[in-house]
């Protein structure tokens, strides 16, 4: 038995005795006398034994379980968004499960699978870059199993979602630019079959009409998954330009900061000769030199959101709730990148 879980059907070995006597016993039932209960609970606690919570939730149909899909686990942005769903869940007597797609679609099709096996109570998701339609996620409305969407989200599932409005926090960002004086403003844009990164690029054009500043598709440069590597390829090629822009606007940190290295070793001072605003506010958009001008996606609430509105979903069996968003306010935190004013 060395090594092997143990069982009631051992204990009910051990004892002699029924494996439903050995239950009632261990569940202080009535029927069995004060010694025996005592005798079998000694035994138990000796040999180890404890129940196996799973198989009997499952024969209640509850395992408290919330299934999480997530593009990438190594991303900040996604693991703060789980530290969030995970506090909620925790205190709320729930589990997680966490599938990672890796922004690819049949990996994230794949997982949708597993969990359709009604596994989990309730599943929160964030579409990968690959994902243009959503019909893998269909199923579980079919199902009954509540489902809740954050940041990148579903506009064809009818399900809940959590977001930020991307656009006016880019249009947030472009305009802080524009305030320090900047009056040739760059953007690193995401991938643009993501609404969220089509709607940062929106907010920044819509800053620049709102001051009269002509839109000049040479300062766009478009990317795949705004990595480190593209973020240094666009600032290579913004310095190609005749004249360097005055300031940018990323549509994430890390594409900020390769930047700001890139324009660093070229000898171009930020934020005097480009100021420089990223968007998520990552750790280490605080201990760059200089520090980052970011916007606050606010990812841990993001997270907290939306697993008490799954966790109501689930609950609130009496009140079916089809969809509901909730939009987050982002902040725009200033810091040395644009800080003209220490000049």
């Amino acid at each position: 038995m060395a090594g092997s879980r143990i069982t009631i059907k051992d204990l009910a070995a051990r004892m002699n005795m029924s494996i439903s006597t050995i239950s009632r016993a261990l569940h202080d039932h009535s029927s069995i006398g004060e010694k025996t209960t005592a005798e079998v609970k000694k035994l138990a606690k000796e040999l180890g034994y404890f129940p196996n919570s799973v198989a009997s939730n499952l024969r209640r149909n509850k395992t408290h379980t919330i299934g999480v899909i997530v593009p990438r686990i190594d991303i900040h942005f996604h693991s703060h968004a789980i530290s969030g769903i995970e506090e909620v869940a925790y205190k709320s007597g729930y589990y997680v499960t966490i599938f990672q797609s890796r922004d690819l679609l049949e990996r994230e099709i794949a997982i949708t699978e597993i969990l359709q096996t009604k596994m989990v109570e309730g599943v929160i998701a964030c579409l990968g870059l690959e994902t243009k339609e959503c019909t893998h996620f269909i199923k579980f409305n079919e199902l009954n199993v509540p489902l809740v969407f954050y940041d990148r989200v579903s506009k064809d599932c009818n399900a809940s979602k959590v977001i930020i409005d991307d656009f006016e926090a880019a249009f947030k960002a472009t305009e802080h630019l524009i305030s320090i004086g900047c009056k040739k403003i760059s953007h690193i844009a995401g991938c643009q079959t993501t609404d969220i990164f089509k709607a940062r690029l929106e907010g920044y054009k819509a800053a620049l009409t709102k001051y009269n500043i002509p839109i000049d598709e040479k300062l766009i440069e478009y990317t795949s998954d705004l990595s480190y590597e593209e973020g240094a390829r666009c600032a290579k090629k913004f310095l190609s330009l005749e004249t360097l822009p005055d300031g940018m606007f990323c549509a994430n940190d890390y594409t900020a900061i390769s930047a700001i290295q890139v324009f660093k070793k070229a000898n171009i001072h930020i934020p005097q000769d480009i100021a420089v605003v990223g968007f998520s506010n990552y750790p280490i958009s605080r201990f760059i030199e200089p520090t980052l001008t970011t916007i606050d996606d606010r990812a841990f609430e993001m997270g907290k959101a939306a697993a008490k509105l799954l966790i109501r979903q689930i609950e609130d069996k009496d009140h079916i709730i089809s969809s509901e968003t909730i939009v987050l306010k982002t902040d725009l935190i200033v810091r040395d990148s644009t800080n003209r004013g220490i000049i």
